[in-house]
């Protein structure tokens, strides 16, 4: 850490024990830092005093708005770090020196570089959904501040208001999509009155004579004897009409509030715009409060990358990997054709397709993954420094975890010393790449905390991962558990969770390169690393299916080396060679998306997932080849001889191959043709006569 940066360090009215000698030993300070006891009070020249002369961080995230405010206009940037929750509050507080200088150095890193922004323009043109009381009632109340429509979904039990100030409708909804600033709603006008056409006279409640029309001016279809009566009443108006069917209905809309007892939308995570707060009274006034404030521009990051070269989900039209479709719970990401597409406005960046894709078409850029290793490396390189042994990582969100791990820090044992949080925008984007690069920097282990609805989005994704990394590392003789999601929404739960968590094995020395853009770059760096050191090396270590390492095999008895493979090939794994038939195969490249599988026409080919350790790896070995076959007439080698063989087995006892015509599937393609114009006597297709 750079000596000119100011460090303002409080032990908060002498809660915390810190000695300041070591910590700026730790720091690499040639100095002690010094501790304050009242500094957002009494000691508050001791952080305006410094002011403008360089660069500060305070730790201290508590009063972060008081020390902004006693800044003002101030040309020093300023930086908060919590030492009290994170690490001083705690059972072992005396041992946490280490971690708080972890937290410190990390701190001092640049801010990655701005990703870009994907921009939402809402007007407040707003569709209410539900029964007609809920849904006419909140319309009521809005109307003074956003323009909204209803769309009524049960009329019975309540009235439309005298003064027609919105549109109503009524129907069953059909399908919701789009995004904030552009929904667009399908539904089904099933019912005889069509509200947009009637006038509510009235006359059509006083005219049936079974009470099967109230002032909703709908049908109770269950009452209605077809007596017609209303029809009749209704007259030219033509509001009424029992004829008309089910009418199909579509509507443009900014914001979506749907108090349906079940959302139209039942994906996990829902759209910008588009809240769904079920009959709960008190959720239905916080989801109208925030309808508001969606009016307006905003703007949020594009939180992906996506590389088409690279993406092994499809090639000539049969599918390989799907695992980003299958994992994102916005149904942003979509097939289209030999490529994938994401919608960035439904993208709400939880990560998960960056951290399933093997092949890293898909990274998460808020931050890359560059950003987020060098983060890793000073906390643990100053940590290890600073005396810290068998670190462990917690990656949190901004909300729900930063809040339960604070509440932790208050009222329970707080954090083990060990115990070092990380905030992440999502715990999804963490993936095998960052968490075996932890490992390797030395990391014991690595937690990731979610409540009940996070574990439910990111718990497959993370478990899958983890059992991948947990068996490579345990095969290398890490022993432990080096991967665990913590699925906690109370202090009791996340201290049982932590504090019996027993240290997982990490190599003796930890790496110094850099984790880099290209996933499987960064994978092969890691892997190497953690082989080179492992205690029990291993060549081979078998692997569950749909793993991203592996090889395949090749039934040679069944490849006519047609080479549709290699073509399919997304990852360069398969190639081809210009000196004979032969298929060639690289296991570093190779990413088990199957392709290769689906894509033989012969079904020769199978995956092994499996990982393997040594030099073969980044070789390419021969897994089938074949005498090559010369042409008849010229002698030149084209294709195989097993190909050939096969053809002309299969096409002879064909009326159109027969004769001199099946030499022809001896010929290479300049020959065939030549064949064809000098051969007068053979029939052609003009010469059939109709």
């Amino acid at each position: 850490m750079a000596d000119d940066r100011v460090i303002k360090v409080c032990n908060c009215n002498r809660s915390m024990r810190i000695d300041g000698a070591a910590l700026g030993r730790a720091l690499g300070r040639e100095q002690p830092i010094p501790i304050y006891t009242e500094l957002c009070r009494s000691e508050t020249k001791g952080f305006t005093g410094s002011l403008g002369a360089a660069d500060c961080t305070v730790a201290c995230t508590q009063e972060a708005p008081l020390f902004t405010e006693l800044a003002g206009e101030s040309s020093t940037e300023l930086k908060f770090v919590n030492i009290r929750e994170m690490a001083g509050w705690s059972a072992e507080g005396a041992q946490a020196l280490p971690k708080m200088a972890a937290l410190l150095a990390m701190a001092e890193l640049p801010d990655p570089e701005p990703v870009p922004t994907v921009t939402y323009k809402s007007t407040g043109q707003t569709l209410i959904i539900g029964p007609a009381e809920a849904a006419v009632s909140w319309a009521e109340q809005l109307a003074d501040t956003l323009d909204v429509s209803v769309l009524v979904t049960n009329a019975r039990g309540a009235e439309l208001p005298a003064t027609r100030r919105y549109p109503v409708w009524s129907g069953a909804p059909r399908k919701i999509g789009g995004h904030l600033g552009a929904f667009e709603v399908e539904w089904d006008q099933t019912n005889p009155i069509d509200l947009d056409v009637c006038t509510r006279c009235n006359a059509c409640i006083r005219a049936c004579p079974e009470d099967a029309i109230d002032f909703t001016y709908q049908v109770d279809l269950d009452k209605c004897k077809s007596h017609r009566a209303c029809v009749k009443a209704c007259g030219s108006v033509g509001a009424i009409d029992f004829a008309r069917g089910t009418v199909a209905r579509k509507e443009k809309f900014d914001l979506v509030l749907d108090l349906s007892a079940t959302p139209v939308l039942r994906m996990p995570e829902k759209p910008y715009g588009y809240l769904a707060p079920g009959a709960d009274p008190l959720e239905q006034s916080q989801a109208a409060a925030k309808l508001a404030q969606w009016v307006g521009e905003f703007e949020k990051p594009r939180y992906f990358r996506y590389e088409e070269r690279i993406c092994a989900h499809s090639r000539n039209f049969k599918t390989g990997c799907t695992q980003c479709i299958d994992v994102c719970s916005t149904e942003a990401v979509h097939s289209l054709g030999d490529k994938v597409w994401v919608n960035p406005f439904h993208c709400l960046g939880c990560g998960d397709c960056a951290t399933v894709c093997p092949t890293g078409a898909m990274s998460f850029a808020y931050p890359a993954v560059p950003d987020t290793g060098a983060r890793l490396k000073k906390l643990l390189a100053t940590y290890r420094a600073a005396g810290g042994r068998d670190a462990a990582l917690l990656f949190h969100n901004a909300k729900e975890g930063r809040a339960l791990i604070e509440r932790l820090g208050r009222r329970g044992r707080g954090l083990p010393a060990r115990v070092i949080p990380l905030e992440v925008h999502s715990i999804g984007a963490i993936g095998i790449d960052v968490v075996l690069g932890a490992i390797a920097y030395g990391a014991s282990q690595v937690f990731m905390l979610a409540d009940a609805e996070g574990a439910l989005e990111h718990g497959e994704p993370i478990a899958r991962q983890a059992r991948v990394a947990d068996t490579i590392l345990n095969a290398l003789g890490y022993a432990g558990s080096h991967w665990q999601l913590i699925e906690a929404e109370e202090v009791a739960a996340l201290d049982g969770a932590l504090w019996s968590a027993q240290p997982a094995a990490a190599p003796a020395t930890p790496a110094l390169f850099n984790l880099g853009k290209l996933k499987r770059g960064t994978l092969e760096l890691v892997l190497a690393h953690l082989a080179q050191h492992a205690p029990t090396p291993q060549d081979n270590i078998a692997l569950e299916r749909g793993a991203p390492f592996g090889a395949i095999t090749v039934n040679q008895d069944s490849c006519t080396l047609c080479k549709a493979c290699i073509g399919a090939c997304p990852a360069g794994a398969l190639i081809d060679t210009e000196d004979a038939p032969r298929l060639r195969f690289i296991e570093r490249n190779c990413v088990q998306c199957g392709l290769c599988e689906k894509t033989c026409p012969e079904s020769a080919i199978g995956l092994v997932p499996r990982l393997l350790l040594t030099r073969a790896a980044k070789e390419s070995v021969t897994l089938n080849e074949a005498q090559p076959f010369h042409c008849v007439r010229c002698g030149n080698a084209f294709g195989t001889k097993q190909l050939v063989d096969k053809m002309s087995a299969r096409l002879s006892a064909h009326s159109m191959w027969s004769g001199d015509a099946l030499r022809r599937l001896q010929m290479c393609a300049d020959c065939r043709v030549i064949d064809q114009m000098e051969v007068k006597g053979e029939i052609s297709i003009m010469d059939v006569k109709k």
